[in-house]
C-alpha cells in the first residue's frame, strides 16, 4: 500500500541526530520547559518575523489558552471555518465561548471574509481563520474587517508551518498564531506539542503564565490555569526538524507541481488551487470530485491510500447540535465535505509511488470522467 504520509520514514531519516538529542536530553536532568524549549521558541520566533514564542503541550491548548489569555468567554462569539478539524471549534467552546461557524471560499477551501461579515454581532469578540492544508486564509482581508469591528484575528496555523502570504510566514499574521507538532504535521515531533506566536508582550507574558498553573513565580499563583508545558525532548526533536523543514516543504511543493500537471488534463478532478499570494506547503494535496467514492475505492483496489478530510463539517456535528445549524446552512463547506479527497504525499515519496498514482490517473481518466 502506498502510504498517504509516511512520519516513520521521516523520522529515520534523522534517527542519528534524534537518539543523539535524546541522549543529551536525558544526561541533562532537565526534563520540562528547559534550555531546549527555551532555544525553539526563539528560533521559531526568528524564523516566524514575531518577537514571541511560547511553546505548549500541543496544537488544542495553543487555541485554548490564547483565548483564554485574551479574556475570552461565556457570553463572547468567535467566528471560525466549518470546514476544518474538531479542536478549532472546541478551543472556542472549552473557554465558555460560542463558535459561530461562517462558509468557506470554493478555491482556497479557506473562512471567506464576505461570509463573516454576514456573521458579526455585538458580542464578536474574535476571528480564528484556519490555514488549511498548508495554505493561508485571506489574511488582509480578515484583518481589515477585525480592524474596522476591533477584533482580534488568532490563526489557526496548526497546518501550515513554512505557508506564507505577501511573503510574510503563517503565524506572523494575525494578533496570534497557534500552531501543532503533532507527528504528522509538516513540522512535527514523536508525540504532541504546540506553540502560540506574537508579538504582543502582554499577551506573552499571561500565556507564560497560564501554561503552569497560572504561576509567574514557583508556588503563587494569580490565575486558574493549565498544565500546558512541552518536554524539552520534544523541543530536542523539533530542533532537528526544525534545519529540516525548508527542504521538507520544497519537497513538497515539486511532488504537488507533478499531480497539477496530470490532473489539467481529467476535466472532473480538480487539483488544490493556491492562491497567488500564497505560498502553499501543501500538508496534505487534496483533489475535488463529484465521484469521489468511486476514486477511493478504485485507489484502494490499487493499494493507493487516500482520506476523507473532512466528512463532517463542525456545525453539523452532534456536539453542536445545540448551537441550531441545519444541513444546506453552509452549503460550500457541506459540499466540501463530499467532494474532497487527500492523495499521498510526503517529503519522502519515492519517485517510483508517485509515478504509479501518477499512472493510475491515466489509466483511469476515462472511467473517472464519465
Amino acid at each position: 500500500m502506498i502510504p498517504l504520509m509516511n512520519v516513520k520514514e521521516q523520522f529515520a531519516s534523522i534517527q542519528s541526530e534524534i537518539l543523539e538529542a535524546i541522549k543529551e536530553v536525558a544526561e541533562s536532568g532537565s526534563y520540562i520547559l528547559g534550555a531546549k524549549v527555551d532555544e525553539l521558541e526563539k528560533k521559531i520566533a526568528q524564523k516566524l518575523g514575531v518577537i514571541y514564542a511560547i511553546a505548549v503541550a500541543n496544537g488544542t491548548d495553543a487555541l485554548i489558552l490564547t483565548l483564554e489569555a485574551y479574556g475570552i468567554g461565556r457570553g463572547d462569539e468567535v467566528i471560525t471555518t466549518p470546514f476544518t478539524f474538531f479542536a478549532s471549534g472546541e478551543a472556542i467552546s472549552r473557554v465558555g465561548a460560542t463558535p459561530v461557524f461562517a462558509d468557506v471560499n470554493p478555491d482556497t477551501f479557506t473562512l471567506c471574509p464576505t461570509k463573516i461579515k454576514e456573521k458579526l454581532t455585538k458580542r464578536t469578540k474574535a476571528i480564528i481563520p484556519v490555514h488549511l492544508f498548508g495554505q493561508c486564509a485571506d489574511m488582509s482581508a480578515i484583518n481589515e474587517l477585525a480592524n474596522q469591528h476591533n477584533l482580534l484575528v488568532i490563526e489557526d496555523a496548526c497546518q501550515a508551518f513554512g505557508a506564507e502570504q505577501n511573503g510574510k510566514p503563517a503565524g506572523s499574521l494575525g494578533d496570534a498564531g497557534c500552531f501543532s507538532f503533532f507527528p504528522t504535521k509538516n513540522l512535527g515531533t514523536l508525540g504532541d506539542g504546540g506553540i502560540i506566536t506574537t508579538s504582543d508582550p502582554l499577551l506573552a507574558e499571561r500565556l507564560r503564565s497560564l501554561r503552569i498553573h497560572g504561576s509567574k513565580k514557583k508556588y503563587f499563583h494569580q490565575d486558574i490555569g493549565y498544565n500546558s508545558r512541552l518536554d524539552e525532548l520534544h523541543a530536542a526533536i523539533l530542533l532537528i526538524c526544525l534545519k529540516h523543514i525548508d527542504s521538507w516543504n520544497l519537497e513538497r511543493k515539486k511532488l504537488a507541481a507533478i499531480y497539477d500537471s496530470i490532473l489539467k488534463t481529467i476535466p472532473s478532478v480538480t487539483g488544490p488551487h493556491a492562491a497567488k499570494n500564497n505560498l502553499h506547503v501543501y500538508h496534505l494535496y487534496c483533489i475535488q470530485t463529484e465521484k469521489r467514492d468511486d476514486i477511493a475505492n478504485l485507489l484502494q483496489q490499487n493499494n493507493i491510500q487516500c482520506g476523507v478530510y473532512y466528512p463532517c463539517c463542525l456545525h453539523l456535528q452532534q456536539a453542536y447540535t445545540h448551537l441550531g445549524y441545519c444541513k444546506g446552512d453552509l452549503p460550500v463547506a457541506e459540499h466540501l465535505s463530499e467532494t474532497l479527497l487527500a492523495i499521498p504525499l510526503h517529503p519522502f515519496m519515492r519517485t517510483e509511488d508517485q509515478n504509479a498514482i501518477v499512472e493510475f490517473f491515466k489509466k483511469n481518466k476515462e472511467v473517472i470522467s464519465c
